[in-house]
């Protein structure tokens, strides 16, 4: 029940829901960063500090010198070891043996690994923050009356779209630290994801970089030769060693064998972790790519307007583009994610018209003509949503 319950508390967290009234501010690359990857994170560190899943952590066995209790406790908050991989028989466990000269290898990580795991739930979900902070629900506020099923139920939009187009006449212009927020704020996902893969490389003492090849590449070895790279990683069989003093006073050196029960999870986890990463660095780097192209590139700006959104007025679209800024451009595009094709090709077609880009359409009213329309932004609550 208490696992259930923590799961039920990331579900809560990441607002599990089908709401098509709930306003859009970002895209599919920002929702796996804040909702999916976060959520996986703090599942993981879930699952790993609810040791009753698998029993005691570690569990170690001696010459019965030491009572067990104290053995145990030693070990995990201090460090155990194992020695460089033989493929010799004469020895017990991967990674056991006579402890000559050979360097030792420190494991230490366990102690550590939940709270790696929430600090790194945190971390992608910083951005999210970040833009959620500095968008303040714009998007929200204008769409409202024409998003999702209100369109429907109202009905009559038209005076909804009257004052959608009026509010984008009026602050043209006017949006370009709206883009930069954005273009900012994807730029730390991707900043993050490929941090985050060096960080876990470090924190697992250089081995996370190459574990998914290892581990792709161990399956297809001789299985008489091969050594299983999460069993190195992740030992489930270590060494600890103990020291006190004897009745004589002397200081005596007990070796422990301790079993790891809890790396057979965290292999499983950290392997996941790599797939999914190297995943999302790809994704969010074609991301970046895509929105460099946006700022950059009028054309491309066009093509999404005629392909995306299916406005294809014949100079409309060139001159919309050239009329209006990135920033313009992007509120544009967040609203189109928000608003039917229907209603958002009347929207742009009439945005058109009012610039005087395709046709010569009747004198619009005026912004103090329009201004009973205009939404009272006091009434609206801080967006809330994740």
């Amino acid at each position: 029940m208490t696992v259930f319950g923590l799961a039920t508390a990331v579900a809560g967290f990441v607002k599990v829901r089908y709401l098509i009234d709930k306003a859009v501010i970002d895209n599919m690359v920002f929702r796996m960063h804040y909702r999916i990857t976060s959520a996986i994170l703090f599942l993981c560190c879930m699952l790993v500090t609810a040791n009753n899943l698998i029993g005691d952590p570690i569990s170690c066995i001696s010459d019965g010198a030491v009572p067990g209790h104290v053995l145990n406790t030693y070990c995990w908050i201090t460090y155990t070891f194992t020695l460089p991989y033989s493929k010799s028989k004469g020895i017990a466990h991967p990674g056991l043996g006579n402890d000559y000269d050979e360097e030792k290898r420190i494991h230490s990580y366990y102690q550590w690994v939940p709270f790696m795991l929430f600090f790194q739930g945190v971390l992608f979900y910083i951005p999210h923050w970040i833009w959620k902070n500095w968008e303040e629900g714009k998007v929200r506020m204008i769409s409202e009356g024409v998003r999702g099923t209100m369109a429907t139920i109202a009905g009559d939009t038209t005076k909804s779209q009257n004052r959608l187009v009026q509010y984008l006449l009026d602050t043209l212009h006017m949006h370009n630290t709206y883009s930069f927020g954005y273009f900012f704020c994807e730029f730390l996902n991707f900043v993050n994801v490929v941090g985050n893969i060096f960080f876990l490389d470090t924190f697992l003492g250089g081995a996370f970089l190459s574990y998914g090849t290892d581990v792709v590449k161990f399956s297809n070895m001789n299985q008489e030769l091969r050594t299983d790279p999460m069993i190195e990683v992740f030992p489930r069989i270590t060494k600890c060693t103990f020291h006190k003093y004897g009745a004589s006073g002397t200081i005596q050196k007990h070796d422990a064998l301790c079993v790891l029960a809890l790396n057979i999870l965290n292999e499983k986890i950290f392997i996941f972790l790599w797939f999914w990463f190297i995943i999302l660095s790809i994704v969010s780097g074609l991301a970046l790519v895509y929105s460099t192209a946006v700022i950059l590139l009028p054309s491309t700006r066009e093509t999404i307007l005629k392909r995306r959104f299916r406005f294809g007025s014949p100079n409309g679209v060139e001159a919309l583009v050239r009329k209006t800024q990135v920033g313009d451009f992007l509120l544009l595009h967040l609203l189109g994610q928000n608003i039917s094709l229907r209603i958002f090709g009347e929207v742009l077609d009439e945005l058109a018209r009012r610039l005087h880009l395709g046709s010569n359409p009747p004198s619009a009213p005026s912004t103090l003509e329009m201004a009973p329309i205009y939404p009272d932004i006091d009434k609206f609550s801080k967006e809330t949503e994740t």
